[in-house]
């Protein structure tokens, strides 16, 4: 039986194993965010003066942002987050290319944004195109290249996926679509990949790339796209002049400048090492659980580590676990307890899905987390495979 101390002086300690769902926000992000509400408190687009300041920090930020990506900062555009970011790139490329051909290939395995753009674009005449995963739960490239033709007009194959944590080698799709139909626009949904692991636009082969703020310490509401130059997207909202028209309204200076710093924090190569003795600790600990087995694949990103427990489904364990403050999930966070299509598309049985577990790691994590976990995993195993 695992055990751990789950008060320390006093206050209850909490064991946080869902950053794939949202991070804790960094100190300096948290406080950049602060500075900007309450000091450089002025409108980007003011002529005056402190207009001004609070462009530098827009300028500074998109700098940021871009250096991250291997991009100039005139191909990043600031969104609301994630989600807007994908939106803008599915609905923005089929409306500027829709004369071209109705084409989009997409993998079965996106988040739920692309998946469903994609199926609206389907409600609307667009031929619709979902490449399904191999048994590790990988997008190959063979399979997306024989779907797409002279009609098509975007590929959209994520980075990583965000409930397996199963790595897509975008690189070889992406060159080999562009290689058969150059202009075809390739989207990557980076979302997930992001701070994690080292991006350059050029050699991911993108046009359009997504990120989001609160997936790497900085706060809900704020993410980017990169639009490669050259690259046109029908705007999805209109009224200003931000943004260079195409994602116009008011910058959220206090979330961009924050992002600005949480992308200044990236410790790339150190932050994958300890995460990865993080994972490594984890898949040996759960392992010796009679009932567990794994289902993120063997080369997957060390971040996400997808399991089953039993035949315990998948929400009564998580609360389970966190009546004992240990938080997981039971798939991505926006599919809110709906059964994961992307473990379905894996052919892994219907009772590991039922029972399936997403634990998500950040820098922020310790050992500690992980022996409180696999302690309420034994314990609710015992408990609840019963009742």
């Amino acid at each position: 039986m695992y055990s751990y101390v789950k008060r320390n002086e006093g206050k209850v300690m909490e064991h946080y194993l869902d950053n794939s769902a949202t991070t804790k926000v960094s100190q300096k992000a948290a406080e950049k965010a602060f500075e900007i509400m309450t000091e450089n408190y002025g409108n980007p687009s003011s002529l005056h003066l402190r207009g001004m300041y609070a462009e530098q920090e827009l300028v500074k930020a998109r700098k940021e942002v871009a250096r991250k990506l291997g991009a100039t900062a005139d191909e990043i555009y600031f969104t609301s987050g994630g989600t807007e970011a994908n939106n803008l790139a599915i609905f923005g490329v089929a409306e500027a290319k829709k004369r071209r051909g109705k084409r989009i290939v997409v993998s079965a395995v996106e988040h739920s944004s692309i998946m469903e753009s994609a199926k609206k674009l389907d409600d609307n005449g667009f031929d619709v195109v979902r490449i399904m995963p191999r048994e590790d739960g990988t997008i190959h490239k063979e399979d997306v290249l024989e779907n797409v033709d002279e009609n098509t007009i975007l590929v959209s194959v994520m980075c990583v996926n965000n409930e397996t944590g199963a790595i897509m080698n975008v690189t070889d799709i992406f060159s080999a679509v562009k290689a058969k139909n150059s202009d075809v626009i390739c989207h990557t949904d980076a979302v997930q990949a992001f701070g994690k692991i080292s991006l350059s636009a050029s050699r991911l082969h993108a046009d359009l790339i997504s990120v989001s703020g609160h997936k790497i310490h900085a706060p809900k509401g704020v993410g980017a796209i990169f639009v490669k130059k050259g690259v046109r997207l029908v705007p999805l909202h209109y009224g200003g002049e931000q943004e260079k028209k195409l994602r116009p309204g008011t910058e959220a200076i206090p979330l961009i400048a924050a992002m600005g710093v949480a992308c200044g924090e990236f410790n790339i190569d150190k932050n994958y090492d300890y995460v990865s003795k993080l994972n490594s600790y984890a898949k040996d600990k759960l392992l010796k659980i009679d009932g567990v087995v794994l289902n993120s694949p063997e080369n997957a990103l060390p971040y996400v580590l997808n399991i089953s427990a039993g035949k315990v489904r998948s929400e009564t364990m998580l609360h389970f676990l966190e009546n004992l403050d240990v938080y997981v999930s039971s798939g991505s966070a926006c599919a809110k307890g709906k059964p994961s299509y992307v473990l379905e598309s894996m052919n892994i049985g219907r009772d590991r899905a039922d029972s399936a577990l997403r634990i998500s790691f950040s820098k922020f994590n310790t050992e500690a987390d992980i022996d409180a976990l696999c302690y309420g995993i034994e314990k609710g195993l015992k408990t609840l495979a019963h009742k």
